[in-house]
């Protein structure tokens, strides 16, 4: 799921190469946190929160077969 995320992050950002995604792990969530240069966090969110809100619905279909939770976080 981490590859994931920071695949999408990479291609929408200008500056992939800041793209950080931690992953925290816990007994049935797992915390993805995304750090993106302070000139890119736009194009993340996306207009309304569209662009997040699509990544954080690919991350739960996902999680669904993995039988585990996944939960987006972006961060400054």
């Amino acid at each position: 799921m981490k590859e994931l995320v920071e695949m999408i992050a990479k291609a929408l950002v200008d500056n992939p190469e800041q793209v950080q995604v931690t992953e925290v792990e816990g007994e049935q969530t797992t915390v993805l946190e995304l750090r993106v240069a302070p000139s890119d966090l736009g194009k993340v969110i996306g207009k309304q929160g569209r662009t997040a809100r699509c990544i954080r619905t690919l991350l739960g279909a996902a999680g669904m077969k993995l039988r585990k939770r996944f939960v987006l976080e972006i961060l400054e």
